[in-house]
């Protein structure tokens, strides 16, 4: 084999890892920015201006519109605090601490981002923190499942999803890339149907 066949051979091979390398990184969701607090992810720079490349794309892939920092942080979990697939065939609880803001949702969304609204009389896809009913302490806790729950309860549909924190007008900033995960809400798995 000559020299220019090898050449290109080599470019070619280099090429395809390359490009292959960066759809499974920009369809995955993975960059360089990414913050990680427990199950919880975040990308602190985002937006068209600023960030790495990898998460441009994603953002762009996507075709969501993604919080400024001057307007808060988002947040997602895939997984739960033992590092599990989240799946609606399970009981999820969601509760401890949640960093300070002035407002903050939580939302069921599919793998895609989109909300996953059950059916049934609930309707619903997710709560907000004035809305969300508390215990005499002030604390709080969401039931994840299928089936209704007493308290505050968010159905789920079949199959698995992934849950979307976001945090409006939050002191915290991501920029810095750390967050304690013991800031963050635990998701614990519960009983699972068989």
């Amino acid at each position: 084999m000559n020299l220019f066949w090898k050449v290109a051979a080599t470019a070619l091979v280099g090429a395809a890892l390359g490009l292959g390398a960066t759809a499974l990184t920009v369809a995955r969701g993975f960059g360089f920015d990414i913050v990680q607090a427990g199950p919880w992810r975040a990308m602190p720079q985002v937006p068209a201006t600023g960030g790495d490349p990898y998460a441009r794309a994603a953002v762009a892939r996507s075709g969501r519109a993604p919080l400024g920092s001057a307007e808060g942080l988002g947040f997602t979990a895939v997984v739960d605090s033992a590092g599990t697939k989240l799946n609606a065939s399970c009981d999820y609880r969601i509760a401890g601490a949640m960093p300070s803001a002035r407002f903050w949702t939580l939302t069921v969304t599919d793998t895609k981002g989109h909300l996953v609204v059950s059916e049934g009389p609930a309707r619903r896809a997710g709560f907000t923190s004035s809305e969300i009913v508390r215990d005499a302490k002030g604390d709080f806790e969401i039931r994840l499942a299928r089936e209704a729950r007493p308290g505050n309860w968010l159905p789920l549909a079949p199959g698995v999803f992934t849950l979307a924190l976001r945090l409006y007008d939050s002191p915290h900033s991501l920029s810095a890339g750390v967050l304690d995960a013991s800031e963050m809400p635990v998701i614990s798995r519960e009983r699972c149907a068989s």
